[in-house]
C-alpha cells in the first residue's frame, strides 16, 4: 500500500461529502445502505460512556435520524471497502464480532476515535495539509454544499440539525 493510502478511505469520503458526525459514521450498518438508490439511513451513533466500552445510541438530535443521498464516488469507495472488509472477515473469522458495521476495527467492533485520529493526521501530513480535527470535515462538507448552491434547508437536513436556524447560525457567513 502507498503511504498515502488508508483503510479508512470510504469513511473519509462519507465524512467530507455528508458532514456526518464521527459517532454517526461509526454507527453505520450495511443494512442502512440501499445500494441501488444510494440512500444511506442515519439511525444511530456509537458512544463510549466512561467505563462501559461502546454502545449504540440514538443520534444527537431527533433530526439526526435522517436519510442521505450518496454520490457515485462515495458508493464506488464503499464497494471497494466492502471487498476489503470481506477479506478481513475471512482472515479473522475465529475472532470476528459480527455487528454488520460499515467501519470496524480488525475484529468487527466499532472503530476507536483515537486510532482514526492517528490515521487522519498521517493522511493530512502526507498530503502536506495542516492538522485539523476530524470534526472539521463536517464543516468542510457544509461549506462545500453551501458554496455549490445547495439550499440551506437541504444542507440542514443532511447535517441533521434540529432546524435550519442552527445551520444559519453556524454557516450563514458562507451564504451570499
Amino acid at each position: 500500500a502507498r503511504e498515502s493510502e488508508s483503510d479508512n478511505e470510504a469513511l473519509y469520503h462519507i465524512a467530507v461529502t455528508t458532514g456526518m458526525r464521527q459517532g454517526e459514521i461509526f454507527g453505520l450498518k450495511w443494512s442502512d445502505l440501499q445500494w441501488h438508490s444510494g440512500i444511506l439511513s442515519v439511525q444511530r451513533q456509537v458512544k463510549r460512556p466512561t467505563g462501559q466500552g461502546w454502545i449504540f445510541a440514538p443520534p444527537k438530535t431527533k433530526s439526526g435520524v435522517r436519510t442521505i443521498q450518496l454520490g457515485e464516488g462515495v458508493l464506488h469507495a464503499l464497494r471497494r471497502h466492502k471487498v476489503n472488509q470481506d477479506t478481513l472477515i475471512s482472515v479473522h473469522a475465529d475472532k470476528w464480532q459480527e455487528n454488520n458495521l460499515l467501519f470496524t476495527n480488525s475484529i468487527g467492533n466499532p472503530l476507536d476515535g483515537s486510532n482514526l485520529r492517528k490515521d487522519f493526521y498521517r493522511i493530512l501530513d502526507t498530503a502536506g495539509l495542516p492538522k485539523i480535527r476530524f470534526h472539521d470535515l463536517r464543516h468542510t462538507a457544509a461549506s462545500l454544499m453551501l458554496n455549490n448552491g445547495i439550499d440551506l434547508i437541504v444542507v440542514s437536513k443532511i447535517l441533521g440539525h434540529s432546524k435550519p436556524s442552527v445551520t444559519m447560525d453556524i454557516y450563514g457567513h458562507l451564504l451570499p
